[in-house]
């Protein structure tokens, strides 16, 4: 990215949400010259897939789709089938963010039901204080998953919570 004429450098700055807050998270860990890092609904352990970089693998965190469950509205909630990555052997899945070189914003939606966007923040908060690194900032928002994205798109309603966070 810093190679592109339209970034201005010397570093810059990711947003992600869902699994593209993952990837970010996995970025900001292994990547030079990533100096902020906003997360929005992210988990703090790998999800999905295997992440490979370089000679280090982390494998995707254990889940159980059978947990899954359908809302009144008939979306499906997620929520229940991902292992908690604190316990054994799920702890290998976690992303080494205490690695990352600069501060993190993250973003929880209180109503999201693909991640337990709260539990992780914690868990993401929780490490990088471990490791002497600043307390991150959380932003709560009513809503979810994603704040202000169906607002964006011309379907109204979440104003609030686009600016709250574009506020940040």
């Amino acid at each position: 990215m810093l190679q592109h004429p339209k970034v201005k450098g010397p570093s810059v700055g990711l947003l992600g949400f869902s699994k593209g807050g993952n990837l970010c998270l996995s970025m900001a860990s292994f990547l030079k010259g990533i100096t902020a890092t906003v997360l929005i609904n992210a988990c703090v352990a790998n999800m999905i897939a295997p992440l490979r970089y370089k000679d280090k693998i982390i494998p995707n965190l254990g889940n159980d789709p059978g947990k899954h469950a359908i809302t009144e509205s008939g979306l499906l909630n997620f929520m229940d089938i991902w292992n908690n990555p604190l316990e054994e052997p799920n702890h290998q899945s976690l992303i080494p963010l205490e690695k990352a070189q600069g501060p993190f914003l993250l973003t929880v939606g209180m109503d999201d039901h693909n991640w337990k966007s709260e539990f992780y923040a914690h868990i993401a908060s929780e490490r990088l204080q471990a490791h002497g690194k600043d307390r991150p900032q959380i932003i709560y928002y009513l809503g979810g998953p994603f704040p202000g994205l169906i607002d964006m798109f011309g379907d109204g309603g979440l104003n609030e919570s686009r600016a709250n966070l574009l506020a940040c």
